[in-house]
């Protein structure tokens, strides 16, 4: 089957997709998954649940917890919430501009490594030790261990940018 035969059975973004390293297409998903992961949990940090929500890992932490002296629970939340959507928007511009979304991804990675504390300074974030040495997480350390992954993806966006940038120069 010829070029011109398999594009007619294809719509534009399925030619253009196939057209693309399989390396590409997953790079670029991981960097719109990451910012629309971060940009929704951005969103809902604006609710009264999610403001509530976060309370016992803000509370409990080293870093966060003396915030809650100064402003209340929502008000901490929106301005979380405002820095995740802009912490969003930085890691979309990735194809506009690979500057952006690597200040994006040392921003994303911060957050993470600033969540995943929580499992430590969380009462009940660990339930127990299994198989004698593993903790036996909660459901909120459960929660709470997802942010591995998405620190992983963010030292990706922040490293494949930084790369984009030095290619650019």
């Amino acid at each position: 089957m010829n070029t011109v035969t398999a594009n007619k059975n294809h719509t534009p973004f399925l030619t253009a997709l196939s057209a693309t390293p399989p390396d590409e297409v997953a790079k670029y998903f991981s960097y719109f998954g990451l910012a629309l992961t971060i940009g929704w949990i951005g969103l809902l940090k604006f609710t009264a649940p999610e403001a509530e929500g976060i309370a016992p890992f803000v509370a409990n932490s080293p870093f966060m917890g003396w915030t809650y002296s100064l402003i209340n629970h929502q008000v901490l939340s929106n301005i979380l919430g405002s820095v995740e959507l802009v912490v969003a928007s930085l890691i979309a511009m990735r194809g506009i501009n690979p500057k952006l979304s690597a200040v994006g991804g040392f921003l994303a990675t911060g957050m993470f490594l600033t969540t995943l504390s929580f499992i430590f300074s969380t009462p009940g974030a660990v339930a127990g030790i299994i198989f004698g040495a593993v903790p036996a997480l909660s459901v909120p350390g459960q929660f709470l261990l997802k942010d591995v992954v998405l620190l992983g993806v963010a030292l990706q966006v922040l490293t494949e940018s930084v790369k984009a940038i030095k290619h650019q120069n």
